[in-house]
């Protein structure tokens, strides 16, 4: 699995940094926004392998967020 990029969207810190390290144990890379408006930013400059989307985020909805996610042509076949 190695190279496998997940983008992890989540607005706890705590949560966000126990995830990432678990990821990376196994061998993912991983990027982080804490809301909405970091992972359009970060969407827009590399797509990810994964999404990991928590539904309650400052700034919008995590559920608009992977709406939106699936109306895009360039980001609707990466898995949330």
């Amino acid at each position: 699995m190695s190279g496998k990029k997940i983008l992890l969207v989540e607005d706890e810190a705590a949560i966000r940094e126990m995830t990432a390290m678990a990821l990376e144990r196994v061998g993912f890379s991983t990027i982080e926004a804490e809301n909405v408006q970091q992972a359009e930013r970060l969407l827009s400059d590399d797509l990810p392998d994964l999404i990991l989307l928590d539904w309650m985020l400052p700034g919008g909805s995590g559920v608009e967020l992977a709406r939106r996610l699936r109306r895009d042509e360039v980001t609707r076949e990466v898995p949330i």
